[in-house]
């Protein structure tokens, strides 16, 4: 009997600090979706979007490079994981992602003083949802019929997206206050 001596290559690959905090932004978004799937919802196709809370801070804190990619890699792990990877529910839900980061990055550009992390987090709702009405009609259901859906679809992007940008807004203001010093 022959005896081999194996022993197992690792790859490594240089990552910086930066790297380690999308990845861990990423799975508490990824944690956001699998909380957000367990959620019975009445309407098919309405969802809060919970995960986007994390998307909008990373974005005020860390620019729309890494919400971008905090954004994307939940969406690819949300897919792996929940067993739809390149299925037509991953496209509605990419084509959603690509068009609230598309909103973000123009959003970044409207004054702070008056649009702040509601402003966004709504225009991005209302992105994510014309995103994934135009990948229906274009793709799965090419029928005029699913205007109809438009207004009821848009109220849940409001209404979400006012939640969620409250939500986001509120962690981002604790977060930059100091923490209170101890009393003596």
């Amino acid at each position: 009997m022959v005896q081999r001596n194996m022993t197992a290559s690792t790859i490594k690959l240089a990552t910086t600090a930066e790297d380690h905090h999308i990845a861990k932004m990423a799975a508490v978004a990824l944690g956001l979706t699998v909380l957000e799937n367990a959620i019975p919802t009445p309407l098919p196709g309405v969802k809060p979007g919970l995960a986007n809370i994390v998307t909008l801070i990373v974005l005020a804190r860390y620019g729309w490079r890494a919400a971008a990619w905090v954004s994307l890699l939940r969406v690819v792990a949300g897919s792996l994981l929940f067993g739809n990877f390149l299925a037509p529910g991953f496209f509605l839900s990419l084509s959603g992602a690509v068009c609230s980061l598309a909103a973000l990055a123009l959003s970044m550009h409207l004054p702070q003083r008056f649009f702040g992390a509601v402003t966004h987090s709504i225009l991005a709702a209302f992105a994510h949802i014309a995103g994934q009405m135009a990948v229906v009609y274009l793709w799965l259901i090419p029928h005029s019929g699913i205007a109809y859906l438009i207004p009821i679809f848009a109220t849940a992007a409001l209404v979400f997206g006012t939640v969620n940008g409250l939500v986001a807004a509120r962690f981002m203001d604790n977060g930059d206050k100091p923490e209170p010093e101890p009393q003596p």
